[in-house]
């Protein structure tokens, strides 16, 4: 079976990756991820999860890579990682009371055949109304420093919503599963072919 490399060193995207079953490794890619000029967000998600996915392939030549980034978007403007508690702060109080649209770049490459699959999922987060002790108590609590949106909605994180919407929960913790199955398939890998 065709190897597969995981473009991450995300221990959420590598849980994420380990409920399929399927035998994989994971490599750290070298990508710029500073967005362009005029860019949005699908396209820039889309375009760092391809970039991520083809800088493995020098390393890896036989394997199917894939590659996946996020961000969010508060108040039409992208947001990333806060890597400070004060940054997570502030991204908490703009999504308080609001609707947040998470954008997850899938992209799985064929390295031998050069082949490239990429998609954007988007999902959405309704924030409650959060209280400024709330969020300062989530931030201590969980230390979401390394989350886009500066929250784990697997874990507390939950406790900040009034609802969820879309595709497949796996997308807002950074790897969107149903869509990766459906492109593994069309690689000819199937998770629940004999193995």
């Amino acid at each position: 079976m065709t190897q597969l490399v995981l473009a991450s060193t995300s221990p959420f995207r590598k849980t994420l990756l380990e409920k399929l079953g399927l035998p994989f490794i994971s490599a750290a890619p070298e990508v710029d991820e500073t967005p362009q000029a005029d860019e949005s967000a699908g396209e820039l998600v889309m375009r760092l999860a391809a970039a991520k996915a083809q800088a493995l392939a020098g390393k890896y030549p036989e394997h199917l890579i894939i590659g996946a980034d996020q961000v969010c978007v508060i108040d039409g403007k992208i947001t990333g990682k806060p890597h400070t508690p004060e940054n997570a702060q502030r991204q908490l109080r703009q999504a308080s009371g609001h609707s947040v649209v998470f954008y997850s770049g899938l992209a799985l490459f064929n390295s031998h055949h050069k082949q490239l699959q990429v998609i954007c999922e988007p999902f959405k987060v309704n924030f409650r109304e959060l209280r400024e002790e709330e969020i300062v108590n989530y931030i201590a609590r969980e230390q979401p420093l390394n989350c886009a949106g500066s929250f784990k909605s697997e874990g507390l994180g939950i406790t900040l919503f009034d609802s969820l919407s879309g595709r497949d929960p796996n997308t807002l913790i950074g790897l969107p599963l149903i869509a990766l199955c459906e492109m593994l398939r069309q690689a000819g890998v199937d998770p629940l072919a004999a193995q």
